[in-house]
């Protein structure tokens, strides 16, 4: 429901309630008056009731406005109490401003031909506008809560939802056939020429499939244990590229017990030899760096740029989960720098 349709139908709900205590007031004064309606009854109930809906619309603007239900519930209903508390007294105080001088006029009539208004009755008086004005802010207050809790838990389940799939096609690039055809491919290979290096190269491939099937996204690891997964990654495609993968690495050893989101920087390696040395007949050079800045982790990933200067078809899943893995904690560029395409990712520990 937009703002403009639960604005209108809240407008819709408050005339009606308004309605019928203006009736309810009519009916109580028909009793008091020995079943006469006074004019000076009537002046009373539809002024008291044109306040209070103007009152409750205004009380829920402002708090609409002003956020109240993103503070705590005490505080929402200190709020909500100190406005029935003012609304009833304006309401009260208005129609005595009319009453008053209606009755000096002549022009209307109340049983006993006076009003009144001792601290006794005015006392009553303002309860009762109280206790109604106090029912129906409590009753749209807290539908309007439920159904903000309703909108969050949905925007919730959207969230995990959209995440879920992200992950699901994150994974399906990190294990696409051209990857696991190609480590398969040159596994049959080395089986005949260099067993011992076709079992490390199965040994390899195991961590580095069970780490993409068994990560969980709000996992965090350190730089070490990252770093152990990207030389099992840049050993299976050293494999593959040969001469042209060249690997060039700075890590500060401060820096090697920094936090970040698992698979991080995998990502980053994979995304530089993907859209930076496969698409270059020559290859490359790819440079990792990590540093520790105070409390910044940095992780910086440089790649030539591919051979047309496009990147390869399914460019950015891979780091549109790694977005989605930081959210509002780090912050993550990709662009040209000089010759070569950086891509920088700063952690806060």
């Amino acid at each position: 429901m937009d703002a403009t349709t639960s604005s209108r139908r809240f407008w819709t709900l408050n005339a009606l309630a308004w309605a019928g205590y203006a009736m309810y007031g009519l009916w109580a004064g028909m009793r008091i008056g020995g079943g006469v309606v006074f004019s000076g009854i009537v002046l009373i109930t539809v002024s008291v009731a044109a306040c209070l809906w103007l009152c409750s619309g205004m009380l829920r603007a402002v708090a609409l406005r002003q956020r109240w239900w993103e503070g705590s519930l005490g505080s929402l209903v200190l709020k909500l109490a100190a406005g029935v508390v003012a609304g009833a007294s304006v309401a009260q105080a208005m129609t005595a401003a009319l009453l008053l001088p209606a009755l000096a006029l002549g022009w209307v009539q109340l049983p006993g031909g006076h009003a009144d208004y001792r601290w006794s009755s005015l006392l009553v008086y303002w309860m009762n506008t109280a206790l109604f004005l106090l029912m129906w802010t409590g009753l749209w207050a807290g539908l309007h809560g439920l159904r903000r809790a309703r909108h969050s838990e949905l925007a919730r389940l959207r969230a995990e939802a959209e995440r879920s799939a992200l992950e699901r096609d994150a994974l399906r690039a990190r294990l696409n056939p051209h990857f696991m055809f190609n480590a398969l491919n040159n596994l049959r290979a080395l089986i005949l020429e260099d067993p011992e290096r076709a079992r490390d190269m199965v040994t390899r491939l195991s961590r580095t499939l069970r780490q993409a099937l068994a990560h969980n996204r709000s996992e965090q690891v350190t730089l070490a244990e990252e770093l152990a997964v990207v030389d099992d990654y840049l050993a299976i495609e050293a494999i593959h590229f040969e001469q042209r993968l060249q690997v060039a690495r700075r890590i500060d050893a401060d820096a090697l017990q920094a936090q970040l989101p698992a698979m991080a920087l995998q990502l980053l390696v994979e995304n530089a030899i993907k859209h930076g040395i496969a698409s270059r007949p020559g290859g490359g050079e790819v440079q990792i760096q990590a540093t520790l800045d105070g409390d910044v982790l940095r992780l910086q990933v440089d790649n030539p740029p591919g051979s047309a200067g496009e990147p390869a078809h399914g460019h950015g899943v891979g780091l549109t989960y790694l977005h989605a893995q930081l959210g509002t904690q780090g912050r993550f560029t990709l662009q040209p720098v000089g010759d070569r395409m950086q891509a920088l990712l700063e952690i806060p520990q």
